[in-house]
């Protein structure tokens, strides 16, 4: 059984967040949900209303938080996922989350980002040289970050898996798992 972090926070889609934390546990392995503090996240959920030119955004469920993102050890992880939704703008310029997202990438270990997602380790630097699927709106985010954007819904580059948002969901989260698992074959 891996443990996988989720790193999210207030306005984090709802389904880039309950879906793999259902995945996750659904598989047997421990989604454990990280914030800036532990009282649980209001999530969001972003749809594509005819007549609009962006998503529309609505008040979704709660989402239980395990710890505080200053609590987290990452040596205790297996795995990363940071959902999409608005979250990861403001959860990128928090020094604890920089640690904790360098640490997996540093490492090799599993790392699935989803829509907005790559948001955060491009923040930090460490998409630079990768391939990377991500909401379509942040082909030119990604590309300024130095990796090359892909439109597929599951982009696997090394140990990192990315999709271009929750309309994705179940053919990233395949991908996600096969790396995951691959990841706790002892070498």
């Amino acid at each position: 059984m891996a443990r996988v972090l989720v790193l999210t926070a207030d306005a984090a889609e709802e389904l880039d967040s309950m879906y793999p934390v259902f995945r996750l546990r659904e598989g047997g392995h421990e989604a454990v949900v990280a914030a800036p503090t532990t009282r649980a996240v209001k999530l969001v959920v972003h749809d594509f209303e005819p007549g609009w030119d962006a998503y529309t955004e609505k008040p979704g469920h709660l989402l239980p938080v395990d710890l505080a993102f200053g609590d987290v050890d990452p040596e205790e992880y297996d795995g990363l996922v940071i959902p999409g939704g608005r979250a990861p703008e403001y959860i990128r310029t928090s020094p604890d989350v920089g640690r904790v997202v360098r640490h997996f990438f540093d490492r090799g270990l599993p790392v699935g980002t989803i829509c907005h997602g790559p948001q955060v380790p491009a923040a930090l630097g460490l998409l630079k040289g990768r391939r990377t699927a991500a909401f379509p709106p942040l082909r030119t985010d990604v590309e300024l970050a130095g990796a090359t954007f892909v439109d597929e819904p599951d982009v696997v580059d090394g140990a990192m898996v990315s999709c271009r948002g929750w309309p994705d969901l179940p053919l990233w989260s395949r991908a996600f798992m096969a790396v995951l698992e691959k990841s706790q074959i002892p070498a």
